[in-house]
């Protein structure tokens, strides 16, 4: 479908699909928190791997707070943070979570994530919209309405201790601070560690209520979820963002194109706005409801977002819808991308100036009339990946390769391999550092080609 990133949970409840010194392994892989997979494997290696060979970037997705999922259906194992450190976790509304006005809480995740960013070539660390927990009506049988009554997260232990330790924020702006510092540390921790990792969030996607577009009505993730993403954004402590605009062009109190105007508005910093789209909500054909979308929903969305050069990406949730083919909409999407797409530069990360790849052309080693492109960009360990243009059969087709993997001073290639039927008439080559920054071009004409022996 020529997609170039994918964002893989992998801590769905301070849990792990990986092997972890930190946390157990998830009960989501093998059905038993604590158990490992038999045979022994690693996931998120795998994932890392098979990605990289097909020049797709690989997104490691945290969740930083809960701590249990209604739907796990075993025991929290002995090594889990529930079990070790009971009183950093709270239930609430079926859930447990961790309190992100304890101390230890926030340092365990920034850790988990840390040793991730350390041991995997991932190409960024993603988190979404949980924060602070989702509020629990006290009435959970009432209907829907922003002012019920809500059951209040229960961390009146931590916001004691602050306000012993003389702290005079108001409880919302303290929890909005708590999680300001986490995100934060996040983000300066990766970069710290591994400059070129990216650090994008998804939060919820209506901003706060105060700053909103006229008409844009709905749930303030700013004093319900303790969000402060504008502050976020402001700062440039994240190198993406990727709201959730998960409602339709034409509904009108959350319409696409106004929240994905605000979020542009907001990006004082400049950095990237993909907005997150829910492609999922395109159902089966024998799915009648009538909140299940068409394909070209999400088509024409893509279409929204074209019309804005400051808008330079967006995000499917979920794989799921894809995989499944809904109504034809991987089929669809295929035709809205009909080539490969590089991952937008991120100069802010690192610009360091690259050089022209050495190009080394090769005729009929496959064969007669086949070539063999062997690209060597040195022994820089920046580079990620090339960006190819080929002239075959009269026509420039775009494709991008993943850098060949360097050892300590040695150089790297990567073979390109052409055959008679592409008829092939001229190439130029770019290489793409980790921060997705652009060299120079090396290029060979139809006339050097020719002159090979």
């Amino acid at each position: 479908m020529n997609l170039n990133a994918l964002i893989f949970q992998v801590r769905p409840a301070a849990d792990a699909l990986y092997p972890s010194a930190l946390e157990p392994w998830s009960e989501y892989l093998t059905g038993e928190q604590g158990r490992a997979p038999e045979p022994l494997y690693d996931p998120l290696a795998t994932w890392v791997d098979e990605s990289h060979k097909r020049g797709i970037e690989l997104h490691a997705w945290f969740n930083p707070y809960r701590a249990r999922h209604t739907s796990a259906k075993g025991p929290v194992s002995r090594t889990h943070i529930a079990s070790t450190h009971p009183a950093v976790v709270k239930e609430y509304g079926g859930y447990l979570w961790m309190d992100p006005g304890e101390t230890f809480a926030a340092q365990r995740t920034l850790d988990v994530i840390l040793d991730v960013v350390r041991r995997y070539d991932i190409d960024g660390v993603h988190i979404d919209d949980y924060f602070y927990p989702y509020p629990v009506p006290v009435n959970a049988g009432a209907p829907a309405s922003e002012n019920a009554p809500e059951i209040d997260f229960p961390d009146e232990s931590s916001w004691s201790r602050y306000l012993l330790g003389g702290g005079r924020l108001h409880r919302a702006d303290w929890r909005r601070q708590n999680v300001n510092d986490l995100i934060e540390r996040i983000h300066t921790g990766i970069h710290r560690v591994k400059p070129w990792v990216r650090f994008g969030v998804s939060p919820f996607g209506l901003g706060r209520p105060d700053r909103r577009p006229a008409g844009i009505t709905g749930f303030s993730q700013y004093d319900k979820l303790y969000a402060d993403v504008e502050l976020w954004l402001d700062k440039g402590w994240m190198d993406y963002l990727a709201p959730q605009l998960y409602w339709p062009i034409d509904q009108p109190q959350q319409a696409f194109g106004p929240l994905m105007e605000y979020w542009i508005s907001q990006n004082t910093a400049g950095r990237h706005i993909w907005p997150g789209m829910f492609t999922s909500r395109v159902g089966n054909v024998s799915d009648n409801s009538p909140k299940s979308w068409k394909p070209e929903e999400i088509v024409d969305q893509i279409a929204v977002m074209r019309t804005r050069k400051s808008v330079d990406g967006h995000v499917h949730f979920s794989m799921i819808a894809l995989m499944e083919n809904r109504q034809g909409i991987s089929d669809q999407l295929k035709a809205t991308y009909p080539a490969i797409a590089l991952t937008p530069a991120m100069p802010w990360l690192g610009n360091d100036r690259l050089g022209i790849p050495h190009l080394l052309l090769t005729k009929d080693i496959l064969g007669p009339g086949t070539f063999v492109i062997d690209i060597d960009a040195g022994a820089s360990p920046l580079i990620r990946q090339y960006a190819v243009w080929s002239r075959v059969r009269g026509e420039w087709k775009f494709l991008a390769r993943r850098a060949g993997a360097s050892a300590q001073g040695q150089r790297n290639s990567t073979p390109i391999a052409f055959f008679p039927d592409d008829q092939l008439s001229g190439f130029v080559v770019t290489a793409i550092d980790r921060f997705g920054n652009e060299g120079a071009r090396a290029l060979f004409t139809a006339e050097d080609i020719a002159r090979l022996p």
